[in-house]
């Protein structure tokens, strides 16, 4: 069966990820960060919510990337993205990369919010 590379265009893929660190289109980011087709923003996790609140209206999807393992996310946060409309998928962060990835490949409305691996980013 033949491999077809995924085209993203102009958006940004997340190309991969570290103890501390995503690479978002080939650039390394140290930290939480919020990736959407067009833009990375820092994110210092739930407390932090005014990027995720800046996605309402721009995305159908929102993952969050818990970390190393899926967990919960505060339920205040839950109720206040769904009283702005928007959905959040808590998953763990890896996953989180690679579901936005496949549905940003589709050319859907999606972005991620992602919690660094454990571990210190390499300089």
């Amino acid at each position: 069966m033949p491999i077809t590379e995924a085209d993203f265009g102009s958006s940004l893929p997340i190309d991969g990820y570290g103890p501390g660190f995503f690479r978002v289109a080939g650039v390394v980011y140290r930290g939480g960060v919020v990736v959407e087709a067009d833009s990375v923003a820092p994110w210092g996790g739930y407390a932090d919510r005014a990027p995720l609140l800046a996605q309402a209206g721009k995305v159908d999807v929102l993952f969050v990337g818990t970390g190393p393992e899926i967990a919960f996310l505060p339920r205040d946060l839950v109720a206040e993205l769904g009283a702005v409309g928007l959905m959040a998928e808590p998953m763990a962060s890896p996953s989180a990369a690679r579901s936005y990835n496949v549905l940003l490949s589709e050319g859907r409305r999606v972005a991620c919010a992602l919690l660094p691996m454990p571990g210190e980013a390499p300089e």
